[in-house]
């Protein structure tokens, strides 16, 4: 007997199982589709009579690379990274998102797919506006797009594991490192063309990934540390305003829980990072289907972690 699913269903499942890379993929889709029912009330209702809505809304999620405007309006450098008005601009970022995004949740976790997307649109969006102040002649002057936040996953995995070989267009294998080398070049050659790309926002993401993989198994890496202060400032947040919860966790014995030391937290981390490492070369040398059991469920529970 077969179970039938409502489409919104299926939304929840995906959103529940489907791992960090949907859940942004699902977030930078809602916001175009949110964007793009302001502009048709707009047309429909006339520009007069809905101009103020539509002009929030772009003001919301448009980056301005004036600093003067920028220092008003704080909160675009991250929800441009989640906007686009163009739907071949958002197919082709959702695309690599997904690509880069699965790879990226084996190699690390959920929790650091985040943190390095939001990250590297952070940087991406501080090089444009510091480009538009060193260069007053570059046109463009509004940013919006998760390219930014993308190239920092994309480069992050090309610079950790550039050996590792994917399908360029499906077709014949290709080194990771030189797909990120080409990209990185053409955004290089088009500094300062009039093209209605934000070639500065897409290197400051691909610096942003290459920075985020060194002193990767300590806490001062830079995406291990953004993410603590983001999660300390949602621990403030929930001890003022939410539920009241215990303070310390007694495991037997009397040892608290969860607290560790550097050395303990900075050893956990990289003996884990090895042997993900060796089931990954494993992997590359003879196949998924070589894994065991037990390399599997590893596997797998550290890509949903977090």
């Amino acid at each position: 007997m077969q179970t039938e699913h409502s489409f919104s269903d299926i939304l929840k499942n995906q959103w529940r199982t489907g791992g960090m890379t949907v859940r942004l993929i699902t977030i930078n889709v809602c916001v175009f589709l949110f964007i793009g029912f302001i502009e048709v009330l707009s047309r429909l209702i006339g520009e007069n009579g809905f101009q103020i809505y539509l002009d929030y809304t772009f003001n919301f999620f448009h980056l301005d690379t004036s600093l003067s405007n920028f220092i008003v309006a704080p909160w675009t450098i991250v929800t441009s990274i989640f906007a686009h008005v163009k739907i071949f601009h958002l197919l082709s970022n959702m695309l690599m998102l997904y690509f880069s995004g699965q790879l990226f949740e084996q190699l690390f976790d959920r929790k650091r797919l985040l943190y390095t997307y939001l990250l590297g649109g952070i940087f991406g969006g501080i090089l444009e506006i510091i480009a538009h102040l060193l260069f007053p002649n570059l046109g463009q002057t509004q940013v919006i797009g998760a390219s930014g936040a993308i190239m920092a996953i994309f480069a992050a995995l090309a610079f950790y594991r550039p050996n590792l070989q994917v399908m360029f267009f499906g077709l014949f294998p290709v080194k990771i490192i030189v797909l990120a080398g080409i990209f990185i070049l053409i955004d290089f050659l088009s500094l300062g063309v009039s093209d209605g790309t934000a070639h500065f926002a897409h290197l400051g993401g691909v610096i942003l990934g290459l920075i985020s993989i060194k002193n990767l198994h300590s806490r001062t890496n830079i995406v291990t540390a953004f993410q603590r202060f983001i999660e300390s400032i949602g621990s403030l947040f929930q001890t003022l305003f939410g539920k009241r919860n215990p303070k310390m966790k007694v495991q037997k014995g009397g040892r608290q829980a969860n607290f560790k030391s550097d050395e303990e937290y900075n050893l956990e981390a990289k003996q884990r990072q090895i042997k993900i490492d060796a089931i990954l070369d494993k992997i590359a040398k003879s196949g998924y289907e070589s894994l065991t059991k037990a390399e599997k469920d590893f596997l797998f529970k550290q890509s949903k972690n977090g």
